[in-house]
């Protein structure tokens, strides 16, 4: 029986085989995004300070784990030594100045959605070029569940709140954005 179209199948079979090339390609391509401008060469050392939680409400966990994730972003993503020492040519400091929940949607009587909002004060330091000092307020909001308490959101949430604030962190000191 021949087929209306003699050359489909051959042309499912190109078709497919292309799909799948296309689809390795792009599976395998090793794309990079660097988070960083150029850093000038005379800037070898950071520190972090302790971030502190001056929020009404304090997550007790937030802090410490601002602090160390900050310091492994920025040893991991950048060629600059971490230094304790006063004259670090990066200096890093802050705090987390509020951290508070609100309802975002009712249904009927009840809330059925919740937001955490975190704000964090950062105070950046260049030593080397006082033009380029940072002081800013930088604020992340989390929805979750009404259904859930506090504290189940912040174990829910904990991960994504961290990564997300230092990442905001991050990018305002280290990107041209």
């Amino acid at each position: 029986m021949q087929t209306i179209f003699p050359y489909s199948k051959k042309l499912i079979t190109y078709l497919t085989a292309g799909i799948l090339m296309a689809l390795f390609n792009f599976a395998t391509c090793k794309y990079s995004f660097k988070d960083t401008s150029p850093i000038p060469q005379e800037v070898k050392t950071f520190r972090v300070n302790y971030l502190e939680n001056k929020a009404q409400y304090v997550n007790t966990q937030l802090s410490p784990q601002l602090t160390e994730k900050l310091k492994q972003k920025i040893i991991n993503t950048t060629r600059l030594q971490q230094t304790n020492a006063d004259d670090a040519h990066y200096d890093i400091s802050g705090y987390v100045s509020q951290y508070y929940t609100s309802t975002i949607s009712i249904a009927g009587t009840s809330s059925t959605g919740n937001r955490l909002t975190v704000g964090f004060h950062l105070s950046f330091r260049n030593t080397l070029d006082e033009k380029k000092n940072i002081e800013t307020d930088l604020t992340r909001t989390f929805d979750f569940d009404a259904t859930q308490s506090l504290s189940q959101a912040e174990a829910s949430l904990n991960d994504e709140m961290v990564k997300n604030i230092v990442d905001e962190i991050f990018n305002k000191i280290f990107s041209n954005w």
